[in-house]
């Protein structure tokens, strides 16, 4: 199995990799270029030398000319052993502007052209020996003498090769360190992450705290803040769940404790009157039980979800109008006058239509139960600022200002419904038709009527 460091799905491995890689050709591009500009600057160098040396021979020459025999010839070998590694090998010619020879190297090429007319100094390359050769001509400044002074190229080409060589052994041996240094600075650098992992991996399923930022890590830090946002989120979540599990077995706990003294009641009855009464009282409470139940796998379902699986266009008025005809049999039980107030033009939204026929039938039965008996309550569709709103309006007692926020709680029933004589709501039905609401995009507003009752409405965002 290969080691932590050498797998590239590690970011240490990656941050490895790319430092290295980079680094090396950096300092590959940075040897190439010392390279060539050592190998330039010996260039420049030498030639700098040879313009010396042929300098110091025309002032030589011009003093001995000018105390002896202008046409006598010097002739000496110039060269010897060499006492330095670095020092050159010369072969040179001093001329007089007529063309004669008045100075030489012992080796130096007879063959050199001489043209008294250049009196500029030219650099050039010529072949002597069968090697090539770097060649300066130079005059005299009162142009009586001239110095064609040269050294093999090879020994130019050694000399830069060797200084080349200088600068580079540093830059290669310092390579291991280089590549230990990042190393351990790679690792040092990820070590609030490690401890930042270590300290998720020790947490207990329970243990939903928020985590503590790397100081030394600023590229963390939105990473521990989205970790954070989620714990939060999940504590919170749990914390509903827990608080939604109680409620949930309180709310079923009185329905079926009821059913189980009143089926007690119908087996120990003798009376016929009493047997039937407590049977149907059991059948209530049945009744009761199943809609808790059916409300809260309903909320169970729309809770995980974030969005609509899938939408169509919905037509309001249609919608309302099927809604408002199947809960007309519920109305004409209490005498009550239940009307929709259809749209000037067809009104459309983009949603599931079950899920919004759902959050309509609840705020009409909210409304049937809670309106006195012959009582009015309308449904309507309409578009406010452009916007689509389909809500429910009665003429019941309406919830007071503290209790109106609180509606949408779960389980949660105000004073007026508690009291009411058929009060067997479960307290879910609104909290159900927030979900949908925000699920569509659309906002639950519930307030009083001025002229008294209550008004619950989607209106879409």
């Amino acid at each position: 199995m290969r080691a932590d460091w050498m797998r590239l799905d590690s970011l240490r491995a990656r941050l490895l990799l790319t430092v290295s890689i980079t680094t090396l050709l950096v300092w590959g591009a940075a040897g190439v270029s010392s390279y060539y500009q050592a190998i330039h600057e010996v260039d420049e160098l030498m030639d700098g030398q040879l313009a010396q040396s042929a300098k110091l021979l025309l002032a030589q020459v011009q003093f001995d000319q000018d105390g002896r025999d202008p046409e006598r010839v010097i002739s000496q070998d110039m060269l010897g052993e060499a006492s330095h590694p670095y020092e050159q090998r010369l072969e040179f010619r001093v001329m007089s502007n007529t063309g004669r020879l008045l100075l030489r190297s012992a080796n130096a090429p007879a063959s050199l052209a001489f043209n008294p007319a250049d009196t500029a100094p030219v650099y050039s390359n010529v072949e002597h020996d069968g090697q090539p050769w770097r060649l300066l001509k130079i005059h005299s400044p009162n142009g009586r003498f001239q110095v064609q002074i040269a050294h093999p190229t090879p020994d130019r080409e050694r000399a830069g090769l060797e200084v080349a060589a200088q600068v580079a052994i540093p830059i290669l041996l310092a390579l291991p360190l280089l590549a230990m240094l990042v190393y351990f600075s790679v690792r040092r650098s990820l070590r609030p992450l490690e401890d930042l992992a270590a300290d998720v991996a020790a947490r207990s399923p329970d243990n939903l705290q928020v985590l503590s930022e790397p100081l030394t890590l600023r590229e963390a830090r939105p990473l521990v803040a989205a970790l954070n946002r989620l714990l939060s989120r999940l504590a919170a979540t749990l914390d509903n769940e827990r608080r939604f599990t109680a409620d949930a077995a309180h709310e079923l706990r009185t329905p079926l404790a009821a059913v189980k003294i009143q089926a007690q009641v119908a087996l120990a009855s003798t009376d016929i009157s009493d047997h039937q009464h407590a049977l149907r009282q059991v059948l209530a409470g049945v009744d009761r039980s199943t809609r808790l139940v059916e409300q809260l796998l309903r909320l169970a379902r729309l809770d995980p979800l974030s969005r609509l699986p899938q939408t169509y266009p919905v037509d309001l008025d249609l919608l309302a109008s099927q809604v408002v005809t199947e809960m007309q049999v519920l109305a004409a039980g209490k005498q009550q006058r239940l009307q929709f107030v259809a749209p000037a033009q067809p009104l459309f939204v983009q949603g599931d239509a079950d899920l919004l026929g759902v959050a309509l039938r609840n705020l009409v039965e909210n409304a049937l139960r809670y309106t006195p008996d012959k009582g009015l309550i309308e449904v309507f569709a309409l578009t406010d600022a452009g916007m689509p709103v389909l809500g429910v309006c009665d003429s019941g007692p309406g919830v007071s200002a503290e209790e109106a926020p609180r509606l949408v709680e779960r389980f949660f029933r105000g004073q007026v419904i508690s009291n009411a004589d058929n009060s067997n709501g479960s307290g879910l039905g609104l909290a159900i038709v927030q979900r949908i609401a925000e699920l569509h995009g659309a906002r639950l507003e519930i307030e009083n009527r001025p002229g008294g009752g209550l008004e619950a409405r989607l209106h879409w965002l």
